[in-house]
């Protein structure tokens, strides 16, 4: 029998009522593993912590969890993650419900600045979606767009089509949906009911009626005793009536039935042999020849179901012997991309039409002036709402050209809708014509910075495809040489690419390539600039709350930023930046300043938060181009040694890489140390990549992914010489 692995829509509405007693829990955090699973970690002010899960992958489910069964944290947290942390820290949880009979389930918290609502799909594909008080989404998992529901950001959320829920369903309306059934008694409980295949049978065996019945055969008596134990499934469930059971199957004594005491030790080897198939909140018939196990509450019978289903899975599963699913994952990302490439689209329309309606307002504008002027001198003199969309619309039947433009007048948020060249434009009528232009001008380059995220967004997509691809090329091709996987595994890892004879060319050309940039030991990126103009652009577009800024007090110094999210993802002051990368960002930031440049080894460095750095200077102070101000205290590393290598990646990339030794070593093939030198910039370079073509058996790979120019990009300005010369 294969173990159950989402929960049924019975399974939902009992846990509502035992998920329903945490009301009132506050959220600390949020955490996101994977693709599919959430995780929340809440204080409940009798019960102490609680940790609630939701997953919406293969495993379909939704329950606390002891504190001591959570996986640990994720190193760094994921966009979806931020984003529920920004909206959930210190939120009280006012509630679950079960939507209609549906296994959707609708999470509702509570903070001062609004409600967040989490609605999680646990059919089909599955879904988390983060919605708003008013049912917007602000993210979710998995975007959705069918001809019968949407689900995006920036959309309300649209559940799906109404079913019949037999829980709360009328006797006629019961005989009507038995009585509409061309099939026999179990499908019609389980499709026009809504029961599913499980819960059908177990009713039928309740209420004694044969499963395979053609509804032409089944009688009032029939009807009578189906309905009957309906009504009693949905009295327990409604009453909390639960009696848990978690059922196992594969020990010798499957009945459950008591043996002698001196039986315990082949019970317990029994017990060690069964495996979970099923967990429910009450005992089922369907179920009478399993060995059962019962608990106290249906949560805790859920967490300890679906933990030991993970360890029986385990146990089961080799992953050496198998093959892994890399064409779903491949498949995956490359239904992510067109979702991703969706969006720009939409990105891109969105940001033409505003441009339009502005150009429109412009274009009308003493049409647009006279709108908004009369509703200004009605509002003046205290005139109501009503009253004025009633003198538009008469002025529209007598044929004024203004009032015929006014399609709608909202009181409650102070709009006024109006139709212009048959395009529908939103006005805030306390502005003028001016105002509301460049509101929509503003509000279209704010969609424009979207778009770059998610074009970021899909390079990173697209990378991951790549590695996906790559990843079953070298599996099929270990796998054709050798039967042994472990053999294969270690010839991959000490698979040696300098004396490839043949190197294949991946490349990849990240966003951030025309900064000075590198990848940190903890892998945070760090970037910089390479003139004042750069400067300007990091610190107005790519800095964001919980970055941090390094400076050195030498002229001419770059804007080093080590970012703490990408730009792509919801940024956070919450994430702790480790100390390795602190320290592999200060010596990137005086290592590619003056310091260098005038030979020397080492320099000051400070650090600030990113709210510490300002564009607005002082009064009676000037900014320079690619300067800025600070506030508050700074943080000094003092006699910063200067460090830098490059080197040649050819995983999962090929191309050059540089920046402190520490950190570039280990995910580059072969790297050369700089110091400051009497050489000339472009001819280290060239002296690096001679040497690097002696050390490659492939030369015609060096020469085309590590040119003298390609690697001169990672050097410092001024001389520089190897530094075991």
């Amino acid at each position: 029998m294969d173990p159950k692995r989402e929960l049924t829509s019975v399974d939902l509405a009992a846990l509502v009522g035992e998920l329903g007693a945490y009301e009132g829990a506050k959220v600390d955090k949020a955490y996101r593993y994977g693709d599919d699973l959430v995780r929340l970690k809440m204080r409940d002010f009798d019960r102490g912590r609680m940790e609630l899960i939701l997953e919406v992958g293969e495993v379909k489910r939704a329950h606390t969890v002891a504190p001591e069964r959570v996986p640990d944290a994720p190193g760094r947290p994921p966009q979806f993650a931020m984003m529920l942390r920004n909206r959930l820290s210190g939120a009280d949880f006012a509630g679950v419900e079960q939507y209609e009979f549906d296994r959707i389930l609708e999470f509702t918290f509570e903070r001062e600045d609004g409600t967040t609502r989490l609605i999680v799909e646990l059919f089909g594909q599955g879904n988390v979606a983060v919605t708003d008080g008013e049912y917007e989404v602000i993210d979710c998992l998995e975007t959705v767009r069918l001809k019968s529901r949407t689900v995006v950001p920036g959309s309300r959320y649209e559940f799906p089509d109404s079913r019949t829920n037999p829980l709360t369903i009328s006797r006629e309306a019961f005989d009507h949906e038995m009585n509409d059934s061309d099939t026999d008694v179990v499908r019609t409980l389980a499709t026009q009911l809504n029961f599913g295949g499980f819960y059908a049978e177990e009713l039928c065996t309740r209420a004694g009626v044969e499963k395979g019945l053609d509804i032409p055969d089944a009688d009032e008596d029939v009807y009578d005793r189906l309905y009957a134990a309906i009504e009693r499934l949905a009295l327990d469930i409604r009453n909390g009536n639960f009696d848990p059971r978690l059922y196992l199957e594969g020990g010798e004594d499957e009945s459950g039935a008591d043996g002698d005491a001196d039986d315990a030790a082949t019970d317990e080897a029994d017990a060690a042999d069964a495996h979970v198939v099923d967990v429910t909140p009450f005992p089922l018939e369907e179920r009478a020849e399993l060995a059962a196990e019962p608990y106290d509450s249906f949560l805790t019978a859920l967490d300890d179901y679906f933990f030991r289903l993970e360890l029986d899975d385990e146990e089961e599963s080799n992953p050496t012997d198998q093959k892994p699913d890399f064409g779903s994952e491949i498949a995956k990302h490359e239904r992510i991309i067109e979702q991703q490439q969706g969006a720009i689209e939409g990105f891109e329309q969105e940001a033409d039409s505003l441009r339009e309606q502005a150009e429109l307002l412009y274009a009308e504008y003493g049409l647009v002036d006279e709108i908004l002027s009369t509703i200004q001198n009605a509002r003046q003199q205290d005139r109501p709402w009503d009253e004025i969309r009633e003198r538009f619309e008469a002025g529209a039947d007598r044929g004024i050209e203004a009032a015929e433009a006014v399609v709608d007048v909202d009181g409650s948020d102070g709009t006024v809708t109006v139709d212009i060249g048959g395009e529908r434009i939103e006005l805030v009528t306390q502005q003028g014509v001016e105002q509301n232009a460049d509101r929509l001008y503003t509000e279209a380059k704010r969609v424009e910075e979207k778009k770059e995220g998610a074009l970021a967004a899909i390079e990173n997509t697209r990378e991951d495809l790549e590695d996906a691809k790559r990843r079953r090329d070298e599996w099929e091709a270990d796998d054709g040489e050798s039967a042994d996987e472990d053999e294969s595994d270690e010839e991959e890892t000490q698979r040696d690419w300098l004396a490839e004879p043949s190197v294949p060319i991946r490349e990849n050309e990240p966003w951030f390539d025309r900064f000075r940039w590198f990848k940190t030991s903890d892998d945070f990126l760090v970037i910089g600039g390479r003139n004042a103009d750069q400067n300007e652009e990091l610190v107005k577009k790519y800095l964001e709350p919980g970055d941090k800024v390094f400076h050195t007090q030498a002229h001419g110094a770059p804007v080093t930023v080590l970012k703490a999210t990408d730009p792509s993802e919801a940024s956070s002051s919450d994430i702790e930046l480790p100390e390795s990368s602190i320290e592999e960002a200060a010596r990137f930031a005086v290592s590619y300043s003056s310091v260098w440049k005038d030979g020397r080894y080492a320099g000051d460095v400070y650090a600030v938060d990113s709210d510490q750095v300002t564009k607005t200077p002082e009064s009676g102070e000037y900014l320079e181009k690619g300067g800025f101000a600070i506030r508050g205290d700074r943080t000094y590393y003092r006699d910063t040694p200067v460090d830098v290598a490059v080197g040649i990646q050819c995983e999962p990339y090929t191309r050059v890489i540089g920046g402190p030794s520490s950190a570039i070593e280990d995910r580059a093939v072969t790297t050369i140390e700089l110091e400051p030198g009497r050489y000339a910039q472009a001819d280290t370079a060239k002296r690096l990549y001679r040497t690097f073509r002696e050390r490659f058996e492939d030369e015609t790979f060096v020469r085309k992914i590590a040119s003298p120019d390609r690697i001169q990009h990672f050097m410092p300005p001024g001389g520089s010489r190897i530094s075991e010369e």
